[in-house]
């Protein structure tokens, strides 16, 4: 534990337990051992460190249900967020988990023992209660359909003892931990602490507030970024601190310091904004600057805000004193041509002229290659930001063609596969069916779950491909729409994902098959054929519909070709 100027008492587990890590590395050795996900491991990290202080572990049901409904923990103290240790019923039984047992924690990545965990009760939680309480109850929620698709149905709650920190190879010298961060602060001599939490890219408008509310408080900042898990889409945490580390030196005189937060971000809105306060307060902040809709993961499918604008605000200013930081409202910043500078925008005057680019219109520059004025972000982040998002003819791509067998699908991907490696300028890659079934897929069969573990794979490999800049063809018979759907989603992370269904009627694909394929299935010879004995469900958002009885293969290729043009992919070619 730990004291300091800078917060209270500091539960820094690994710190506790160094003097007992070789007797706990042992005991460790023999115990049953729980791999921990990625996000158990941002939670563990934390825990250990004491950046979740007072948390001395995974909650018991009675903290859990005490966070759930109240934000307290059993012995008072505020925590808005449950953390909870997810457990299968199976594993739970394999492993012979209750209440007195103690387990390894293990880290997934390199198999290290981490932390003991002394399992206090083991619990089934109600998840709607704690999706409704703690999220919103909206089902769209990114948290909430992690809640009740992804997490586990048990959690184990208990006290842990420290063995050994996370192991990283990124940034070492930027992952303070929560005492490491307070001792730095107490060298330079800052008592007062401004934490700003961020998880995209910082411009001249967040440089500016930040500048802003340290000046008036006399204070300095604290760059505090997430690079655990955040909102799907955001760009890699690798980009954003290259833009941190680009920014750094625009701060006057040493003003502020960046260290890295490994938190799994849940989009909690204003229970969160109480969390990231008091994950910054075990940090040595004295204030937080909280943002409007601060960490919200935006709309609804209905265009409808998960929570209010300034509903985050709100709730850590109620909780204020109790934290022991200041609330730092956030002061939405604009642009004033004609005099050069920022200005938060309720001081502008009527009838004075602002610019300001979205997050969309950035985004689109980037893609595009359109220009990023210097008076809206600097030449050295920019520039990181380009290295990472290269113009949109030098992005990769997937071309997904299905549709029933000998419906024309492979002839149409051997054609593109040839037009685009004409053309040149970047590697483009096949992946016809029977190709990966062959290579990839050749101990599974036909049922639905092995059709989809055949179209995860190919998607995975599409993705890692896209994500390289390649050109990717696929041609899959993927009979089903929610693989399909899965595939776009995995290939989006890194590119584009263009499905096109060729639409060939059974009838026609049946009657042109000159391998006897389909006579085999209509004998019985062959079970589960698409077609035959097995269902194809029709694409419901195809990018492009063609019909290979209807229309020659290289006028569907052309046809491929123009869609790929319009969208910006082949100016290269």
């Amino acid at each position: 534990m730990a004291n300091s100027p800078h917060g209270g008492i500091l539960k820094d587990l690994i710190a506790r337990d160094a003097p007992r890590r070789e007797e706990l590395y042992r005991e460790a050795e023999t115990l049953p051992a729980i791999t921990l996900t990625e996000r158990q491991l941002c939670d563990l990290e934390l825990i250990l460190n004491g950046g979740f202080s007072p948390l001395e572990g995974f909650m018991s049901e009675k903290d859990y249900n005490g966070v759930v409904e109240n934000l307290r923990l059993t012995d008072g103290n505020l925590f808005s967020m449950p953390i909870t240790l997810d457990l299968t019923q199976k594993t739970i039984e394999d492993l012979g988990i209750k209440s007195g047992a103690r387990l390894a924690l293990r880290d997934f990545r390199d198999d290290r023992n981490l932390a003991i965990i002394t399992v206090e009760d083991v619990y089934k939680p109600d998840k709607d209660r704690e999706a409704k309480l703690v999220f919103g109850g909206d089902p769209e929620h990114p948290a909430i359909k992690y809640l009740l698709n992804s997490a586990e149905e048990y959690y184990v709650g208990g006290k842990i003892d420290a063995i050994d920190r996370l192991m990283h190879y990124d940034y070492v010298d930027l992952r303070y931990s929560p005492a490491e961060l307070r001792l730095h602060f107490d060298k330079l001599g800052w008592g007062r602490v401004v934490a700003f939490q961020t998880r995209n890219p910082m411009h001249r408008a967040h440089r500016e507030l930040t500048v802003r509310a340290a000046r008036a408080r006399q204070a300095n900042v604290l760059i505090h970024p997430v690079v655990g898990l955040t909102k799907p889409g955001d760009i890699d945490h690798f980009t954003r601190v290259r833009v941190y580390q680009a920014l750094l030196p625009r701060y006057p005189n040493g003003m502020a310091v960046l260290g890295l937060l490994p938190l799994a971000m849940r989009m909690g809105g204003p229970r969160e904004a109480i969390w990231h306060a008091i994950i910054r307060k075990n940090h040595g902040a004295t204030h937080f600057i909280v943002g409007r809709d601060h960490a919200g993961p935006g709309k609804n499918s209905k265009g409808v805000d998960f929570y209010g604008p300034y509903d985050a605000q709100e709730a850590v200013e109620k909780y204020r004193d109790e934290l022991g930081i200041e609330v730092v409202p956030f002061q939405q910043m604009t642009y004033l041509p004609d005099s050069d500078e920022y200005k938060p925008r309720d001081e502008v005057e009527a009838g004075v002229r602002t610019l300001d680019i979205s997050g969309t219109e950035l985004r689109r520059r980037l893609r595009t290659g359109v220009d990023i004025p210097d008076w809206f972000s600097y030449p050295e982040v920019v520039k990181v930001l380009r290295e990472s998002h290269p113009p949109r003819a030098k992005q990769g791509f997937c071309v997904f063609l299905t549709g029933f067998q000998n419906s024309g699908k492979d002839a149409i991907a051997r054609a593109l596969n040839v037009t685009l490696n004409q053309q040149g300028g970047r590697a483009v890659s096949l992946l016809l069916g029977e190709t990966v079934r062959h290579e990839l897929s050749s101990e599974l069969g036909y049922t639905r779950e092995d059709r989809d573990k055949n179209i995860g794979r190919i998607a995975f490999v599409a993705s890692e491909l896209t994500k390289s800049g390649s050109a990717v063809i696929a041609a899959p018979i993927a009979p089903f729409e929610t693989a399909r759907k899965q595939a776009r989603e995995l290939v989006e992370k890194h590119g584009s994902f263009y499905l096109v269904h060729v639409a060939t009627s059974l009838e026609f694909c049946e009657k042109t098959d000159k391998r006897g394929i389909y006579e085999k299935a209509r004998r019985g010879e062959i079970k589960g054929f698409t077609g035959v004995d097995d269902p194809y469900e029709v694409p419901t958002k195809a990018d492009l519909v063609v019909d290979a009885e209807k229309t020659n293969v290289r006028t569907i290729v052309h046809q491929i070709v123009l869609l790929l043009e319009a969208e910006g992919l082949l100016d290269q070619f």
